[in-house]
């Protein structure tokens, strides 16, 4: 998806931003008592260094933080942006709704992350002008340079961060992204809950292999719930509530970022429902109505997944400019009530081939998809997708996306063929006419998060053991979920 800054700009424009606090962005935390006092770090190995017991603000704490430490934070709303650069630290709050990191829409980012095998737990962080958490290996990422956000980096050199968790966080009204893990692999962002992203709720950007599991999260009045950009190699998006969001969920690759194309992503046992959500940050490319967007990924697994209510199409495949997608598998999935369940469109020279689909649809364009187009059987049901490489690219380019209107109402096919270089099946073609996109609104009036399950055993449990690589999930064990999956966490049902 194209980066959202309309909706940034007005916000930013109409409030005041008043008292920066002697020109820092880290502020002691309301009613922690005094802030000008030193962290004081317990003797010994593996401490728990208390917030404000033993340090006035969250970054004192983090700050004299070592590995194996646990930084646990009192209830209480703390003015300060928190930057975490020594591995193997755990920062988790006493009470996920109670300990919130504000930035009062006068700081990029709430939590940094650039030291592996950190775990982020038990928190809520809001009112940011970029990232609620960003986990990364890119300097210029955590530096917010060039460009906001940090996600066009320019010359610099990939490093990945290795290894990380995100687990029982709340982040709500960020002005770009919620959770962002950016140039970043082995991880996993879990029981999480992202509203009010301006571009999205949780995003994984620039990494491969990602080995990376993004599951069990909620994610609701955003521009696009859950996004993965140039993300390939083991990514998994599994067990989310995706619903009441502008777009439910993308997957694709984009100039902007490093790593083209993206391959290689599964998407299975999600909930991905009524993504028409007006009460949500605008898309400054219009966005609207879709449940499962891929945009020149290729090699992606759809599989068991419900997808229901979408007003525009529950999936759509599209190229982006030079980026086809190519060996797509959208399979088994559950689609109900959806204007259009699958729509493949490619209005430019870029064609996607050997796309496939299986399993019952009410209406696709082109029509007849699952005949004309079906998936084979896979040989190794539980193994990741095979990719094929695609179209090099080059690091500048605006984005496309699949935001939905096609030029033309008209639902004929393209006849399939193969392509006299390489003997590769081009998919069918057709088009169709969206819905108009209604105005949304700015990101700080998003709908206040209802209450989230708390880490469990928060201010018991020691420090969080990273494990360097996460447990991938097995396909064969991923079922499509029920229309109420993660709903007692959620406003939009």
């Amino acid at each position: 998806m194209s980066r959202v800054r309309g909706v940034l700009i007005v916000v930013l424009s109409v409030i005041s931003l008043a008292g920066c606090g002697a020109g820092s962005d880290q502020k002691p935390a309301q009613g922690s008592g005094s802030g000008q006092r030193s962290a004081q770090r317990p003797a010994g190995e593996k401490v728990t260094i208390r917030v404000p017991a033993n340090a006035p603000t969250i970054a004192a704490a983090v700050s004299v933080a070592q590995q194996g430490d646990l930084v646990l934070v009192a209830p209480g709303t703390y003015h300060e942006s928190v930057r975490i650069t020594t591995p193997h630290v755990t920062l988790r709050g006493e009470s996920r709704d109670k300990v919130i990191i504000d930035g009062q829409l006068q700081q990029p980012n709430g939590i940094v992350v650039t030291a592996p095998g950190v775990a982020v737990e038990n928190l809520t962080v809001r009112g940011n002008t970029q990232n609620g958490v960003l986990v990364t290996g890119s300097v210029k990422a955590a530096d917010g340079e060039p460009g906001d956000g940090g996600y066009d980096t320019g010359d610099e050199p990939v490093r990945f961060l290795e290894s990380f968790l995100v687990s029982h966080v709340t982040a709500t009204r960020n002005g770009l992204y919620g959770i962002y893990a950016f140039s970043a692999r082995n991880g996993v962002i879990e029981q999480s809950y992202a509203s009010g992203g301006a571009d999205s709720g949780i995003y994984v950007g620039q990494c491969k292999p990602c080995h990376m599991v993004v599951q069990d999260n909620v994610a609701e009045y955003n521009a696009v719930g859950i996004e993965g950009t140039n993300a390939s190699g083991e990514m998994y998006f599994v067990g989310n509530r995706i619903v009441g969001n502008r777009v439910g969920l993308t997957t694709g690759s984009d100039h902007q970022e490093k790593l083209l194309p993206q391959q290689g992503a599964v998407v299975a046992g999600n909930l991905i429902a009524d993504n028409q959500q007006s009460a949500t940050p605008e898309q400054a490319d219009g966005g609207w109505g879709v449940g499962v967007g891929i945009d020149g990924g290729s090699g992606n697994q759809i599989v068991h997944n419900r997808i229901a209510g979408n007003v525009n199409a529950g999936v759509i495949l599209t190229a982006t400019q030079d980026l086809p997608p190519d060996n797509n598998r959208i399979q088994n999935n559950v689609f109900t009530g959806n204007a259009l369940d699958v729509g493949w469109t490619f209005p430019t020279a870029t064609k996607g081939h050997d796309n496939c689909l299986t399993g019952p649809t009410t209406r696709t364009i082109p029509t007849n998809l699952p005949t004309t187009a079906p998936c084979p059987a896979l040989s190794t049901p539980t193994s990741p997708p095979s990719t094929s490489p695609g179209a090099p690219g080059s690091p500048s380019g605006a984005p496309a996306s699949p935001s939905g209107a096609a030029a033309s109402p008209s639902g004929a096919a393209a006849n399939p063929s193969a392509s006299a270089s390489s003997g590769r099946a081009v998919s069918p073609s057709g088009a169709w006419k969206g819905p108009v996109p209604p105005r949304g609104i700015p990101f700080n009036q998003v709908v206040a998060p209802p209450v989230q399950p708390q880490y469990p055993a928060a201010t018991t449990t020691g420090a969080t053991t990273v494990p360097e690589a996460p447990a991938l999930p097995s396909l064969a064990q991923l079922t499509t979920p029920a229309p109420t999956l993660l709903a007692d966490r959620a406003l939009a049902k």
